[in-house]
């Protein structure tokens, strides 16, 4: 996003309001609805999801841990609750900025599950450079 728009991020200064609430908001929602938005994807009880979000000078970083009491893995809830967050403040900031671009969604981590931990080791890349 441009700079001034990430500025008025970390300042509560788009019109819309609290971009960062709503999106954490969002993103929480969208963990807990994932088996109603993905075909075949199970129904879990979602114990916790956090949404943290970084600010930088031309960006908004969003990062989702889901955690869950189930024997299954809780990576689709993750990956929803982080897109939705995105297109959250992506929604919020558009009227200030439409050349926002939403980049990669990857997960870094999984525990537990019946294929057990897992842990991303490459660098994801730059949006600039693909």
């Amino acid at each position: 996003m441009l700079p001034e728009t990430t500025a008025k991020v970390a300042s509560n200064a788009i019109t819309k309001g609290d971009v960062l609430g709503a999106a954490r908001i969002a993103g929480i929602q969208a963990a807990k609805r994932t088996a109603d938005l993905i075909p075949l994807c199970h129904p879990l009880l979602v114990g916790s999801v956090h949404v943290n979000f970084t600010i930088g000078d031309d960006h908004v970083e969003v990062e989702t841990q889901v955690e869950t009491f189930d024997r299954t893995g809780v990576e689709m809830e993750a990956l929803t609750a982080c897109t939705i967050a995105a297109l959250t403040v992506y929604d919020m900031c558009k009227s200030a900025d439409r050349t926002m671009v939403i980049g990669e969604v990857c997960l870094w981590e999984k525990t537990g599950g019946r294929s057990g931990a897992w842990r991303r080791m490459d660098e994801v890349p730059d949006v600039d450079s693909v």
